[in-house]
């Protein structure tokens, strides 16, 4: 956990393929702990085609079975077909001309928003406003919470604490 929040947590992330897999990463994560999906990070990657949106986009009932079968996930198939459909809404965006960086990026005119340093924040009117949105365009386990949680993973907004190194 340390080295994750040392080197990436809280980094202001730019790439639209990055900002979708941690998008459902932190979907996988509700109702348990970040710690587990990091774990198992890798293992996701490998079952979810590397989460190249255009592959697992492509995914079909036979991966929703492999999926459910693979012990080095999470497997609820809930998730897992959320994740599936996630991947079709990313793709129809690019199709339509629309990068998923600039979307994610255009609910802060493209600027990381700072915290106070000091409040722990779970969620914000923003982090409702922009889970309104995907919500409308399809995605699921996208609630104020996590995606606040995303906010924060991904840079969106800076809310680490004013004493650590990375605030700055």
């Amino acid at each position: 956990m340390a080295d994750y929040h040392d080197r990436e947590w809280g980094v202001p992330q730019r790439d639209g393929r990055m900002l979708w897999e941690m998008l459902m990463l932190e979907g996988f994560q509700a109702g348990l702990s970040w710690s587990i999906v990091l774990r198992k990070r890798e293992a996701f990657r490998a079952a979810f085609a590397g989460f190249e949106p255009a592959k697992v986009a492509r995914f079909g009932a036979r991966d929703v079975t492999r999926l459910m079968n693979n012990a080095g996930i999470i497997r609820a198939r809930a998730k897992i077909v959320a994740t599936i459909r996630g991947a079709q809404i990313y793709c129809e965006m690019e199709q339509r001309g629309e990068s998923f960086s600039a979307f994610c990026w255009s609910f802060t005119g493209g600027k990381v928003l700072r915290g106070n340093g000091r409040t722990r924040v779970v969620s914000s009117p923003l982090s409702e406003r922009i889970s309104k949105e995907l919500k409308r365009r399809g995605f699921k386990f996208v609630g104020p919470t996590i995606v606040y949680a995303w906010m924060q993973a991904v840079g969106i907004v800076n809310d680490h604490s004013s004493a650590c190194f990375r605030r700055k």
